[in-house]
């Protein structure tokens, strides 16, 4: 069991599969990209499932969610999930995309094991999509998100962040359209996670922002709190049900109380939070020849040391050593 002095339990496992990503969104990386980690940094294929398979069989995990970079970046990402879902107790399977090779993949994972899938899309309109990720995809990300729900991902969650003076009025539109597609939008408060350091508190559009924005078109009802769980969104019922919408206010609303998420960077690293300032190193005890319970011993080690929330609420925060393609989303 993965537990720590404020008596959490960590039970939902997120692994990066890699640091790379295709697009270029202004608040997670620069125009020009960053210094990937070399090959041999990265965890092996086999080192990723058996991190997974301690993680599971060993410690008490089970959700486990693929993130990146951009885990569709990753060659060997459908032999990772079918090897996973052959795991006993078979972990729940969910994987964080932005998208763009969803239409050729979403098939092979979804036969593979996969679960579903959570798409991140921060606009409707093509050239406000360009202007954010510096990449004339977006056609590629409606394909993809189309992709997975006809091949059974589903629910298909779609993760926007809204921007001040790009698409920060268009939070009653996306919500129209997730409706009308089946999809379960959640809006998430813009992090502190971008390499250039760019983010400021000052201005960014809060929770609450978004709320009174989706209130000019819809009726909102929150969700009953004892369903919400460890979950990081709030709920609220739609123009009566049966459709709802997500609000994750991480900077302003933190929820690290009822956290039960450990981390693992692409290159082997423990992180207890997305905005921990310290990782504990599972790499060198793999390669090192440690059998699985030193590999179970470190991991508790470094969750039972997990701080009692983000920081994120203090105005002094400072932001994590490395960017979020690096670490994990």
């Amino acid at each position: 069991m993965l537990i720590d002095t404020y008596g959490r339990v960590a039970t939902d496992l997120r692994v990066s599969l890699t640091d790379r990503c295709n697009l270029r969104c202004s608040y997670c990386m620069p125009e020009e990209g960053l210094q990937w980690l070399k090959k041999p940094e990265l965890l092996s294929d086999d080192e990723i499932v058996r991190l997974i398979r301690v993680a599971v069989t060993d410690l008490g995990i089970t959700e486990v969610r693929f993130t990146g970079g951009e885990p569709l970046l990753r060659p060997g990402l459908v032999g990772i999930v079918q090897r996973c879902a052959e795991l006993a107790p078979r972990p729940k399977m969910s994987l964080t995309t932005n998208g763009i090779g969803l239409r050729r993949t979403a098939s092979a994972l979804k036969a593979a094991g996969l679960d579903r899938v959570n798409v991140s899309l921060d606009t409707l309109r093509p050239e406000v999509f360009k202007a954010l990720t510096r990449r004339d995809r977006h056609h590629d990300v409606l394909d993809g998100l189309r992709a997975a729900q006809e091949a059974g991902l589903t629910p298909v969650k779609v993760n926007t962040v809204l921007m001040p003076g790009l698409n920060a009025d268009e939070a009653p539109e996306l919500l129209a359209w997730a409706i009308e597609h089946g999809y379960e939008l959640r809006f998430i408060e813009q992090m502190p996670l971008d390499a250039q350091h760019g983010w400021k508190r000052d201005g960014m559009i809060t929770a609450g922002d978004i709320l009174t924005s989706l209130r000019t078109h819809f009726s909102l009802v929150a969700e009953d709190e004892g369903a919400r769980g460890s979950a990081p969104a709030e709920r609220w019922i739609v123009d009566g049900g049966p459709h709802r919408v997500g609000v994750i206010g991480s900077v302003t609303r933190p929820f690290c109380a009822a956290c039960d998420r450990t981390r693992l960077t692409a290159d082997g690293q423990v992180r207890t939070c997305l905005f921990a300032q310290e990782e504990t190193d599972l790499r060198g005890a793999l390669r090192s020849g440690a059998p699985d319970e030193e590999i179970a011993r470190i991991w508790k080690t470094a969750m039972w040391g997990k701080k009692a929330g983000s920081g994120l609420d203090d105005p002094s925060f400072l932001q994590p050593a490395r960017p979020m393609s690096a670490i994990g989303g």
